[in-house]
């Protein structure tokens, strides 16, 4: 395995001893390493993981010390952060029985013991010799040396006797080796070391002798020193055994001075030069009592207080340096190029045996005149893709003169394999390989991140050190609230590739690619394996077709594909044959078997590398086993069985198995009887069906819920309980064993472990995964894993999708996304077969989205929604996937406004689509539990509406147009495009598919579709016409001998006749031709035709609902009606108008026929008597202008008809054949088509040369909504319940049809909003837009409920502080309305007002005159109180409603409000300064604020005219009147805006403050209480930086923290904030939005949740949702003189 990417997990190797720490792991286990893995994961996205080498209450799993070391590199090299955790406790522990002795040591303690007097037998039992071992030694025989997994048919008791027999040998060896020492035989050194504890022996290995970068700070050692741990018997009985063992052997080192000598020498003198962190604790006990069980309990806690402290500041600390130096690469497309790069060095690694086959593909890469590819062609398992990856290491060494651009693609190991996304991975790569070499020769970190822009964060905030400024100065200092987050900094990505691009597209952008930006000095070499193992075939063709032929300059093409791949090679062949040298098309380099002597050196590399060797009769078989398979994976797997062999081993042919795939069936076989069966069988299916590989922790989770495991771990003496895991240690020494064949790699920021051959998945999934149901049960355990938490059992597992967050945030407050799980989740619901999860739960999921969006699949998103076949919530996945696709552009920028987006996009449709309340509610949900944000309570009437479906002919030919479509009764639409193909489209969820037809083994080509009720006919270029029923099996009936092919003589050209259109009845077809007087009758079941005549040529034609009859229309103005069972003429129409009949419409009872002409004129006539000519009955003409008619669309539900010509659109009520209504076409536009939508309140219309589709309101002849097609439309069709816009490229945008209605039914007030004024509950809100119509609108359902009619303009709105009057200005007349009843009380002639306001007492008017008096006067009655003679500008009215105050000449004057006489001045004190702004405080009646032009700040107390100076605004301060807005309590002032700043002046902390947007500042308010301000500022909402929209932001005043933002879709006129946490904004088109703000501070939870509340059911008609409207009185009842 290699790792040579960043670790993303916190492995922990617990070192102790086992007998001595049971308590402490066990505490440590339950209490702690859960909350570190918590903590891990949830602070910095990592994984936590605790390699306890003892954690099995079994001894015969305990690893032996080679394994225990290879953990300990293991955790060394793979864990971010702390790798060692150590416990030392008051006992050393026992050493084991060595696995293997030297020989010459071995035979040295046999002589000593036989001379000692001490028996051998049971030395030379327990070890047998072996030559094989490097060098040569005695080994453990098989029982006692540890496996993984118990042995069958041994009992507990016989494995106690065999421990006992074991230590009783292993005391003997330590006696026979302190002889040796004694005698001089054997170092002190080395007899130590069979006295060495597992505990010293794992410390001495991970802290001796290591480097400061392994050690530091990433070391945790708790000593526990016990004093009198034993008690006073035991100590005696202890000290007598040693006493006499000493006094037996000269040298005997005791536990207790090897314990000494390890915690008071060996780890203090770590501290200081390796930093390890090292606490030592001292337990004095009673000497009676010992070490008891109660202080070894109060121990126990306190250790895991101490060491969860500590592992959390060790892994912050570490994680956080780590952190800071990482380039975080949050897009999707930028992590996989890193992965690839990694992906690469890894594959590269493999390269053991070099092969000739490199230096031809060395030859073709310093070629420079080649311009075809390179095709590395091989068998399975000969090593191309080895061969590949590390040819592309080696790539830049071979041109050393240039600076290359190696790219290098494994399709094989990519987990998302459409052809969209490998194109656009590609095109991705390409030219961010150019620019980031242009910029920076540092190619991609390898830290692979989610993350945001660095600077998103606040750049500045309150400094809490800062002195408080003097009154006479404020302090000036910046509030950046520069907060933009983005997934990816700007300008790193030269090209932005849309979620809906067309493959024709990205082939285009990598030919460009390749033609323009390889040079001499940087050319580009490309490198693609595994192209041939993706399983649809199609995928690969696109990919190679989009590759230029021939290759541009400077540009080299290799490939790997397996030689019995031929479709790949083939469409190689066919792409670069032509002007190729080769015959093929491509260079060939044929890799077969490696060379036998090499695969010989490679496996004794291999042994020798591990410690063993084989002797030369098992080498004679080995080498026959190569001769007959030599490939580089086999001699790996050899490398396995040949290290299990024993130099006295009894081998024979058949030890070995014979090819690749036997001998992992073989390997797998020694896995199982090592580790145990359902261990290995589930962990090596969960690795193989994983979509992109599995992680230790994940793998070892996913054990622990496997019942079967459970019962194994029970049976091996464990309590049965659902706490029961698989403990870490099992996993890691299983994946030991597999780590030859295992490739670490990094996928969605996590190591990943996957195979490095996809033949051990063959063979995993023929040995355990033979059944689909097998397959399935994996899917779905794997499926419940990453649903849920990391739970230990699969009960825990099991959990609601949405429990789980997908998102969540680290320490540094940057949303950290759940990569893992938005990767595998999917695949695995889908793979298990469990869709409804999948569509209605996952897919639905508003976390989902956000992290696939935060992720940067936004892409990858928008495909689930629309690539799912099933029609569960088909039209709300739609629904959600078009408006991902609108909003792409602002969510790859702003990742987090996607909330906000989605719920501006669906609050419209609500009602209509109810499915969608759920999505709304875990918006609103999950921003009330953030605790900020913007939330919209009304939405803006949307300007268009989101197709629920786009899709494109797959064509081979790119300029390429629509010749002809339709759609039948039930939605199917077909479509003939201009070089003879025809396509079909069968509905929702279906794509768009060519239809082939074949004559004479030639393909036909078409020329036209129609269609009438269930039936399309085609036709073809060569006069062929085919039937197709859609309602029936997919069956073409050719409709033989309609119409004569008429051939001239000696001339082979034949004279196409088109089916001018046809109609079915019953089991008739009938079809009329262009330019033909007659009409044919096709008899479907008896394949017989007859022909009616006419008098001139037929133009239309119509059948009764009885089938009966036949309509004709002709070219000369009249109907002919025929019998269709005689076949005869029955009557004709007079020729009372001679221009061709375009439409008929038959009435239900057929008594009537209404024929509309070519000009748009309609006939009505009486045709009740079949067997008398019509008798007409009336006429109508549309005037004017006298154009063709396009064409019609008849409604029989709404009885209305629609004539669409060039200039106008015609509506006619088809009752009785009154003109409705008449549109006209913009200037200089022209109609195209039109056609009514499904409630017929609207009618769509195409133009020439314009690409959107434009819908009418039928009532108001507005214009209200604009479909965007994207390219020009050619035609629109309608089905049942859907609009389909057919582009001239063939392009389908579907439209949902009720969507439409509901669009269009919102109301637009038709001029832009004026003014807002918003009750103080907070329920209603009114608006004016300078027409004659104030509207209330209710907050509750987001419509207005009423409207005020004037006889004038309106210029000014206010409302009484109860809310119970209504004052408005019209025309100079005053209307004063009560709000409940709607009445209008009073209407005031005479005042020459051109302001008016109310008083705070609600008792009193007051109107502002700039020409005549200023009157107060009183809301009941309107009399006149008093008048003011001067005209005060910006005028308001005290708080204790006393006195008018506004500016004069430069002062600030006060007048009463009961005498008009002004009573109070207040100027300033230079005669040169004047007033500049007032502003009256609420909350301090008698003060008034007072800004000078000086910068002078001041406060005036009106009632006894006391002044106060502040302070002084500095003089570079520009102060705007129009933009100050203050606080009512005075705390708060906002000045001005400057660009993109807001200047704020901090009354109660006296100082000025500014905070920046993220762009000019067109609108701003501050709410009354002063907390918050809202702005409106021109951002650049694109990563592309090419849109400019309005966004509102909200900010709270006390720390300048953003609240929340939201892009606005419309240009604002007007913005208003209220005390509810709501902001109202007037939009330039008429429409209003209103949002409300949560913040964590100032929250109102029950009045948002009253506000948010979602009422799905549809209660009327949107278009009969019509205001109540309240009328003026007729005249003035008080006249002013």
């Amino acid at each position: 395995m290699d790792s040579t990417c960043r670790p993303s997990c916190v492995k922990l190797y617990l070192c102790s001893n086992p007998e001595d720490s049971v308590v402490e792991r066990r505490a440590l286990r339950e209490s702690v390493f859960p909350k570190l893995r918590e903590h891990c994961r949830h602070t910095w996205g990592l994984d936590f993981s605790v390699i306890d080498p003892f954690e099995s209450s079994d001894r015969s799993r305990w690893p032996d010390e080679n394994t225990r070391q290879q953990l300990i590199k293991e955790c060394r090299e793979n864990s971010s952060g702390p790798f060692l955790l150590a416990l030392v406790g008051h006992q050393y522990g026992a050493a084991g029985l060595p696995a293997q002795v030297e020989v010459s040591e071995f035979q040295l303690l046999l002589q000593q013991s036989q001379r000692g007097g001490i028996s051998t037998r049971g030395l030379e039992t327990l070890y047998q010799r072996d030559e094989n071992t490097i060098p040569p030694s005695y080994c453990l025989r098989a029982p006692h040396r540890a496996p993984c997994w118990p042995q069958a048919g041994v009992n507990k008791e016989e494995q106690r006797m065999m421990k006992a027999k074991e230590d009783e040998l292993m005391k003997l060896i330590q006696r026979t080796v302190s002889l040796c020492v004694h005698n001089n035989l054997m170092t002190p050194e080395r007899g130590n070391a069979y006295y060495t504890s597992a505990l010293e022996a794992d410390l001495r290995f991970a802290l001796d002798e290591r480097p400061h970068r392994d050690t530091v700070g990433r070391c945790l050692v708790y000593v526990n020193k016990v004093v009198n741990a034993e008690r006073e018997t035991e100590r005696g009985r202890i000290h007598s055994q040693s006493e006499a063992a000493a006094s037996d052997l000269r040298f005997t080192p005791s536990d207790q001075h090897l314990l000494s000598e390890l915690s008071d020498n060996f780890l203090p003198g770590l501290i200081a030069s390796c930093w390890i962190l090292v606490y030592t604790t001292t337990t004095e006990c009673n000497r009676r009592h010992g070490y008891t069980s109660a202080r070894r309990r109060g121990y126990t806690e306190s250790l895991c207080r101490q060491a969860c402290s500590d592992l959390m500041e060790l892994i912050d600390s570490l994680n956080t340096s780590e952190t800071c130096n990482q380039t975080q690469l949050g897009d999707a497309l930028t992590r996989e190029w890193a992965e690839q790069e990694q992906l690469c060095d890894s594959l590269s690694r493999f390269y053991d045996v070099v092969r000739p086959e490199e230096e031809e593909i060395r030859a073709y890469v310093k070629q420079s005149d080649q311009q075809c590819p390179l095709v590395v062609l091989g068998g399975p398992c000969t090593g191309k893709t080895v061969l590949l990856a590390h040819s592309a290491q080696q790539m830049r060494s071979w041109l050393p003169h240039s600076d290359p651009v190696v790219i290098t693609y494994f399709y094989n190991l990519q987990q998302m394999l459409s052809p969209t996304h490998l194109l656009s991975s590609l095109c991705y790569q390409i030219a961010n390989r150019y620019h980031s070499d242009s910029s920076s020769k540092k190619g991609p970190s390898i830290h692979l991140g989610t993350t945001t822009d660095p600077n998103c964060g606040p750049a500045a905030t309150l400094n809490s050190q800062c002195e408080p400024p003097t009154s006479e100065h404020a302090s000036d200092f910046n509030l950046n609230l520069g907060t933009k987050q983005s997934s990816a900094p700007r300008g790193t990505c030269p090209g932005i590739i849309k979620p809906d691009i067309r493959v024709s597209e990205l082939k285009q952008r990598l030919s460009s690619l390749l033609s323009r930006l390889p040079s001499p000095r940087q050319p580009l070499l490309l490198n693609l394996s595994g192209l041939d193992q993706i399983e649809n075939k199609l995928v690969c063709l696109q990919i190679i077709e989009s590759i230029p032929s021939p290759l541009p300059p400077r540009v080299k093409l290799i490939l790997t594909v397996s030689s019995n791949r031929t479709h790949l090679l083939q469409a190689i062949k066919l792409r670069y044959q032509e002007g190729s040298e080769k015959e093929s098309g491509y260079i060939c380099v044929r890799l077969g078997s490696a060379d036998r002597k090499e695969c010989v050196k490679l496996l004794a590399s291999l042994l020798s590398r591990s410690g063993r060797k084989i002797t030369s009769g098992q080498q004679a078989l080995v080498n026959q086993a190569l001769s007959s398979c030599c490939r580089t994976l086999y001699a790996r797997l050899l490398h396995v069985h040949t290290s299990l062999w024993y130099s006295d081993s009894d081998v024979t042919s058949s030890s070995l198995p014979d090819g690749i795939h036997a001998s992992i069936s073989a390997f797998l076989h020694h896995l199982e009887k090592k580790h145990g069966f359902s261990v290995v069988a589930r962990a090596l299916s969960y690795l193989t069906l994983s979509r992109t590989g599995l992680a230790e922790v994940e793998l070892a989770d996913l054990l622990s819920g496997y019942n079967e495991v459970h019962s194994e771990y029970v049976w091996q003496g464990q309590s049965c309980s659902s706490s029961v895991s698989v403990p870490q240690i099992d996993v890691e020494r299983l994946l030991l064993d597999l780590r030859r064949f295992l490739i670490r790699r990094t996928s969605a920021r996590l190591h990943v472990l996957l195979w490095v051959s996809r033949h051990f998945k063959l063979v995993v999934a023929k040995r355990y995964l033979s059944t689909q149901e097998a397959r399935k049960e994996i899917h779905s355990e794997m499926a419940d894993y990453f649903s849920g938490p990391c739970g230990p059992n699969k009960a825990e597992m099991k959990m609601n999708i949405d429990r789980q967050p997908f998102v969540f945030t680290c320490s540094s407050k940057t949303p950290q996304v759940d990569l893992r799980r938005i990767v595998e989740l999917p695949y695995h619901l889908q793979q298990s077969g469990r869709w409804e999860e999948l569509e209605c739960g996952l897919l639905m999921s508003l976390q989902f989205h956000q992290a696939m969006v935060q992720a940067g699949l936004l892409g990858e998103l928008v495909a689930m929604l629309e690539d799912s076949k099933s029609q569960i919530v088909f039209r709300e996945r739609r629904l959600l996937a078009g408006t991902l696709k609108s909003s792409a552009c602002l969510l790859k920028s702003v990742p987090l406004q996607l909330p906000v987006v989605m719920e501006t996009s669906l609050l419209p449709y609500l009602e209509l689509i109810p499915e969608l309340q759920g999505y709304v509610r875990e918006i609103r949900r999950e921003r009330r539990e953030r605790g900020s944000g913007l939330g919209v309570l009304i939405c803006p009437t949307p300007s268009s509406v989101p197709p629920i479906q786009c899709l494109k002919c797959d064509t081979k030919i790119e300029c390429v147009s629509v010749v002809e479509a339709a759609v039948t009764e039930c939605g199917i639409v077909a479509e003939i495009t201009g070089d003879g193909s025809a396509w079909i489209w069968k509905g929702s969820g279906c794509d768009v598919v060519k239809v082939s037809l074949s004559c004479e083994q030639k393909e036909l080509e078409f020329a036209g579709v129609k269609s009438s009720g269930r039936f399309m006919l085609f036709s073809t270029r060569c006069n062929k016409h085919f039937l197709w029923d859609v309602t029936g099996p997919e069956m073409f009936l050719e409709v033989k001998d309609t119409l004569k092919t008429e051939v001239e003589p000696n001339s082979s050209q034949q004279t196409v006749k088109e089916v001018e259109g046809f109609v079915s009845c019953q089991k008739q077809i009938i079809m009329w031709w262009r330019g033909e007087s007659f009409v044919s009758v096709f008899n479907v079941s008896s394949d017989s035709v007859t022909r009616f005549q006419c008098q001139s040529s037929v133009t239309h034609l119509v059948c009764s609902s009885n089938g009966l009859h036949v309509f004709c229309g002709l070219e000369d103005g009249t109907v002919s009606i025929f019998d269709t069972v005689s076949g005869g003429l029955l009557s004709s129409s007079s020729n009372s108008n001679p221009r061709a009949v375009t439409e008929i419409i038959i009435s239900e009872d057929e008594r009537e026929m209404a024929c509309v002409d070519m000009t748009g004129n309609v006939t009505l006539w009486d045709v009740g008597s079949k067997t008398r000519p019509p008798r007409l009955i009336k006429k109508r003409f549309t005037g004017g202008k006298s154009n063709d008619v396009l064409n019609t669309d008849h409604s029989d539900e709404i009885d209305m008809l629609l004539v669409c010509q060039s200039h106008q659109v015609t509506l006619w009520d088809a009752c009785d054949w009154e003109l409705w209504d008449q549109f006209l076409a913009p200037k200089g536009k022209a109609f195209a088509q039109a056609m009514l939508s499904q409630g017929g309140h609207l009618f769509l219309a195409l133009f020439d040369a314009c690409v959107l589709v434009l819908v009418w309101r039928v009532s108001s002849g507005e214009c209200v909504l604009s479909l965007e097609a994207n390219k020009q439309p050619h035609a629109l069709l309608k089905t049942a319940s859907d609009v389909i816009c057919v582009t001239h490229d063939g392009c389908l945008t579907v439209w949902d049809s009720e969507m439409i209605d509901a669009a269009g039914a919102a109301l637009i007030l038709g001029r832009g909003v004026m003014e807002v004024v918003v009750e103080e509950t907070g329920q209603w809100f009114y608006t004016t837009d300078g027409s004659e119509t104030v509207w209330r609108w209710t907050l509750e359902t987001g419509f207005p409920d009423a409207n005020f009619l004037h006889d004038g303009p309106v210029e000014k709105l206010c409302l009484s502080a109860d809310n119970i009057h209504l004052v408005t200005l019209s025309a100079g007349e005053i209307y004063i309305w009560k709000t409940e009843t709607g009445q209008n009380i009073l209407r005031i002639n005479g005042s020459r007002a051109t302001d008016i306001m109310i008083t705070p007492n609600n008792k009193f008017g007051v109107s502002i005159s700039k020409q005549g008096l200023s009157q107060v006067w009183k809301l009941a009655n309107g009399r006149v109180v008093c008048s003011i003679h001067l005209y005060l500008s910006n005028a308001k009215v005290s708080s204790e409603s006393t006195f008018l105050i506004g500016h004069r000449h430069g002062d600030l004057l006060a007048a009463s409000l009961w005498s008009g006489s002004i009573s109070k001045r207040f100027s300033c004190v230079e005669s040169s300064d004047h007033v500049v702004a007032f502003q009256t405080l609420s909350e301090h009646p008698d003060l008034v604020v007072v800004i000078a032009a000086s910068g002078a700040v001041y406060t005036w107390k009106v009632a006894d005219q006391t002044v106060c100076r502040h302070f002084q605004l500095p003089y570079t301060f520009q102060c705007q009147p129009q933009d100050i807005h203050m606080s009512s309590d005075g705390r708060y002032a906002l000045l001005s805006t400057d660009n993109n700043t807001i200047n704020l002046l901090d009354l109660s902390q006296v100082r000025l403050c500014s905070f920046k947007a993220d762009g000019p500042i067109i609108k701003v308010c501050m709410d009354e209480s002063g907390y918050f301000a809202a702005y409106i500022s021109l951002e650049t909402t694109c990563v592309c930086e090419l849109h400019v929209r309005p966004v509102l932001t909200v900010v709270r005043l006390a720390d300048g923290e953003r609240v929340g933002s939201v892009s606005l879709s419309k240009n604002p006129s007007t913005l208003v904030v209220c005390r509810q946490q709501c902001v109202y904004v007037g939009f330039e088109d008429g429409s209003v939005g209103a949002y409300c703000f949560s913040d964590v501070l100032f929250d109102k939870e029950e009045l948002f949740r009253c506000r948010e509340n979602i009422t799905g059911e549809v209660k009327q008609c949107p278009f009969d949702r019509a205001p109540v409207s309240w009328l003026p009185l007729a005249t003035p009842n008080v006249i002013w003189p």
